[in-house]
């Protein structure tokens, strides 16, 4: 199952790279225990699908995560959950089951 979100990069954090993105989280994820699918091999990561990167400095309100899941989860509990490991200027917006 897949979960797609629309988030939003603003204040300070428009500075942050999209590499620094990806790591964020994947920080957030871990803290915040939700079963998001973990690649197998060498070097293993979770499962997320940003969409195009965004220049720095430049804020947005709609960028794209998509996020496999282990197991069902409600989306909304998924966005609650997320939001509160989020540090301030990065906010999950919408999250919704993708088919």
């Amino acid at each position: 199952m897949k979960l797609e979100s629309t988030f939003c990069k603003k204040g300070q954090l428009k500075y942050i790279s999209h590499l620094d993105i990806v790591r964020l989280f994947q920080r957030a994820i871990r803290r915040a225990g939700l079963p998001v699918t973990i690649s197998q091999g060498f070097t293993p990561h979770y499962k997320i699908g940003f969409s195009n990167a965004l220049k720095l400095g430049v804020e947005s309100e709609g960028e794209i995560a998509v996020f496999a899941i282990d197991n069902w989860m409600d989306p909304i509990e998924f966005k609650i959950r997320l939001n509160e490991k989020l540090p301030e200027g990065i906010k999950v917006i919408e999250c919704k089951k993708r088919f």
